[in-house]
């Protein structure tokens, strides 16, 4: 189990999935909420949860903010909350890693103003996507990257051009994690017309100039993938 101490404020639907991946994992978790219902429900299955008031300074100290917590998860049920929380703790400590949810897109700014250092938005990628990326292997080189990597993980589409060293190339020697830290999210084939296919399972695909990658990572490594496979903007 990793010594990491992670701090989950809210324990609701948008908190259930990353509260799973992350036991699964093994991390040090403290599941936290002012609603008494809610924290029985999750001492119920066993998880470690913890009734507490985000509004008071001194139980954010007692908690570990400024000393045993290193990474901070905003999932209250409205921005104002995690907006309140991001700024309290980030008083309190300088280097802790805050990530918040965030319901509207105008709180966006707010939240990061507050001190959050990245900003998870549910409604940007629909449900089936989320869904997918959820049920790949991968999901924790994902995980890690989106929550305790980089912040300026982004979602990016790549045309393979004309005479590219991709061209006729199958998917599973592609590794992008390994060579450009990038991860595949799906493969658009202009042979059978602009869906997006996620999951291709075992089933290997070649791929052709004009298909499109649809690949998650930092804006970097993309740009140096694109500049690796012939792509000029």
């Amino acid at each position: 189990m990793s010594d990491k101490l992670i701090a989950i404020f809210g324990y609701n639907n948008m908190s259930f999935e990353l509260i799973y991946q992350l036991s699964q994992k093994e991390h040090k978790l403290i599941i936290l909420d002012a609603d008494p219902v809610k924290i029985e429900q999750a001492l119920h299955k066993e998880l470690p949860a913890q009734l507490m008031d985000y509004r008071q300074d001194d139980d954010l100290i007692t908690l570990g903010i400024g000393s045993s917590v290193e990474t901070l998860f905003c999932f209250l049920e409205s921005d104002s909350e995690n907006v309140f929380l991001s700024l309290s703790a980030r008083v309190l400590d300088q280097k802790l890693k805050i990530i918040s949810v965030v319901n509207q897109p105008e709180s966006a700014e707010k939240l990061l103003a507050a001190g959050a250092n990245k900003i998870i938005d549910p409604f940007e990628i629909c449900s089936k996507k989320a869904y997918q990326l959820l049920t790949k292997p991968s999901i924790t080189w994902v995980l890690d990257e989106a929550v305790f990597g980089r912040a300026d993980l982004n979602m990016a589409e790549v045309l393979i051009p004309e005479n590219s060293c991709l061209d006729n190339t199958l998917i599973s020697e592609l590794h992008l994690n390994e060579l450009y830290n990038l991860f595949l999210i799906g493969v658009v084939d202009k042979e059978l017309g602009e869906k997006l296919y996620f999951s291709l399972g075992k089933q290997d695909h070649v791929l052709d100039a004009g298909d499109i990658l649809v690949v998650l990572g930092p804006s970097r490594d993309i740009k140096n993938f694109k500049k690796k496979i012939g792509v000029i903007e």
